[in-house]
């Protein structure tokens, strides 16, 4: 990836010698499709913001936070519409091409259905004062059974090709490779959110046994996949300088698990309020210690790369939605224990994923000209 934001991903999303008709080579058809799946990354990294502030301690109540909240969420939900549009516009200048015919380029299909569940979480909360309660929870629901549709569908396709089919050495391996894998636990954080809202019993229990199955899906494929991660980078070098920012990428199954834990504690049946409580801590507490290690290991690995001329590239908005996930990570747990640690680190967190955000939302607002150039 280079400063026109979605290399080496759009090199590969040339028009066909032979595609059909005329329309395809309108200049606006050409220039939409150059937006890959990657672009939902800035989608995600938007409404995390809008999320994160909703569940800040002591402000979420203020007025000034709420506006804050909805600003972010209309950008997010914004965003996804004019995205999901362009997207649907640029097929047809690339409709022989599949994104599942190359690696590095299927991966990121993780990305559009962690964008839709993440505006659908914020639609019940920062932004159920602009819809209402009604549209919220119809928005939420749509919103997450289309996203874990598709992320079910991603995680599973892009396994297997990985297994069964891509021509891939361990010196490809990439933390983009978790993206796929990692939207059912985004699946399973956001889920439990809606179960108050099912009838009490079977339906209740039965979302909440989903959510906790794809928990498990989506933690035991990381686990799979973290090793052959970690193995690239200790014995093939470092990653080449616009991959540097995916290392925060890592964040994102840890940061979600421990939101995902709190949220069956929080949501789940009264009967099971103690088994989930406990898993909770015992679980949530470790694995956010292992997040604060990897911020710091990913963020000297920043560090260095900036000093060594890192170039702006889509990969930049890996520093916001994995980072926002630690955020709702540490709100649950400061729910769960009352720590004012929890309630302090996760304050720090989101400062920085402010931070992030501008940064790159800046940066790709003064790229994005000449990438519509092409």
């Amino acid at each position: 990836m280079t400063t026109t934001l979605t290399q080496p991903l759009t090199s590969r999303f040339t028009r066909r010698p032979d595609a059909p008709h005329p329309v395809t080579r309108h200049p606006f058809v050409a220039a939409a499709g150059r937006f890959g799946p990657n672009w939902y990354a800035a989608v995600m990294g938007t409404a995390i913001v809008a999320n994160g502030a909703h569940v800040l301690p002591g402000v979420a109540s203020t007025a000034w936070a709420q506006v804050w909240a909805q600003a972010f969420w209309a950008l997010g939900f914004a965003g996804l519409v004019v995205l999901a549009g362009t997207r649907l516009v640029g097929r047809l200048h690339h409709a022989r091409v599949r994104p599942l015919d190359d690696p590095s380029v299927a991966v990121f299909l993780g990305c559009p259905p962690m964008a839709l569940m993440a505006v659908g979480f914020g639609a019940l909360g920062a932004g159920e004062p602009l819809l209402g309660h009604g549209l919220a929870l119809a928005l939420d629901a749509v919103l997450w059974t289309l996203g874990t549709v598709y992320g079910l569908w991603a995680a599973g396709t892009v396994l297997y090709r990985l297994a069964m089919h891509y021509d891939v050495a361990r010196a490809d391996a990439a933390p983009t490779w978790l993206l796929p894998v990692v939207a059912p636990m985004v699946s399973a954080a956001l889920g439990p959110a809606l179960i108050p809202h099912l009838p009490v019993g079977q339906a209740q229990l039965t979302m909440l046994f989903a959510c906790i199955a794809m928990f498990g899906l989506s933690l035991v494929a990381v686990l799979m996949l973290l090793p052959t991660l970690f193995a690239r980078l200790a014995h093939d070098g470092p990653l080449p300088p616009a991959l540097i920012p995916t290392l925060f990428l890592v964040l994102g199954p840890l940061g979600q698990s421990v939101t995902a834990v709190t949220q069956f504690a929080a949501h789940g049946p009264a009967a099971l309020g103690a088994p989930l409580g406990g898993f909770a801590l015992l679980y949530g507490v470790p694995v956010f210690g292992f997040a604060l290690l990897w911020l710091a290991v990913a963020g000297a690995a920043t560090v260095h790369g900036l000093r060594k001329g890192m170039p702006f590239a889509m990969t930049w908005w890996a520093y916001t939605f994995p980072v926002g996930t630690c955020v709702t990570g540490a709100a649950g747990l400061y729910a769960r224990t009352g720590l004012t640690a929890f309630a302090v680190v996760q304050v720090a967190l989101y400062v920085l994923l402010v931070s992030a955000w501008a940064v790159a939302a800046v940066r790709t607002a003064r790229a994005l000209p000449t990438f519509l150039r092409g």
